[in-house]
């Protein structure tokens, strides 16, 4: 027996039920944050824990770089929160406080979801289904699917480029942090030195200044 796929298993579904079934699927975009930036070691739980400050998350679903499958490349994800007033809280949130999960040197940034990001999304009812068909070197459209398949071969080229020259400066931002962070590090390590050993207090009282009694 054939399988069907959900295309022709819509098809087969009355238009009120195709109707409920796309009413449903809206509802579930309107709860949904689009999130970039990810790290690649940030899993759902972890998502989860982050956003559940805001509200409920229902289901976190990552969705795959088709440019670089397998390189180490920032992730992005479709979060379904509980309500959608909870999910324009945390678009809100993170566009006003800002923050980077498990070290990425980029701050995390929240939009909206919008329908076309879910690739099992259902046929609006009462749209026409897409027909596809073979095209043979003589057909006449053959010189088009030539040009679109150059079309297509430069963007990807172009877009290759564009995530190396993005990988490039987040490389160089996040050792410029890590920088920062390790001359912060050292400046409070010699600070907290100071205080315990004496040397500020002493050179206080040289110069007649006076401490908070805490220090």
């Amino acid at each position: 027996m054939a399988s069907t796929s959900h295309a022709e298993g819509q098809a087969l579904l009355s238009i009120e039920e195709q109707r409920k079934i796309y009413a449903e699927f809206e509802a579930k975009v309107k709860r949904t944050v689009y999130i970039e930036h990810l790290s690649p070691q940030v899993t759902d739980a972890v998502i989860k824990a982050a956003l559940g400050q805001v509200g409920r998350v229902e289901t976190v679903e990552f969705l795959p770089n088709q440019v670089f499958p397998f390189e180490n490349l920032a992730q992005a994800a479709l979060v379904e929160m509980e309500s959608e007033k909870k999910a324009k809280a945390v678009v809100e949130t993170l566009t006003d406080f800002p923050f980077m999960l498990s070290g990425m040197p980029r701050p995390i940034r929240a939009k909206r979801a919008w329908l076309e990001l879910f690739p099992d999304r259902p046929t609006r009812p009462g749209k026409k289904p897409i027909e596809f068909r073979w095209v043979e070197p003589r057909d006449p459209d053959s010189d088009n699917i030539k040009k679109l398949e150059l079309m297509a071969k430069r963007h990807q080229a172009e877009r290759i480029a564009l995530i190396k020259a993005q990988l490039e400066i987040e490389g160089k931002l996040a050792e410029q942090e890590q920088e920062a962070l390790t001359t912060d590090y050292k400046k409070y390590e010699i600070l907290d030195k100071s205080i315990h050993d004496g040397t500020i207090p002493k050179l206080a009282s040289c110069y007649d200044i006076s401490l908070a009694e805490d220090i």
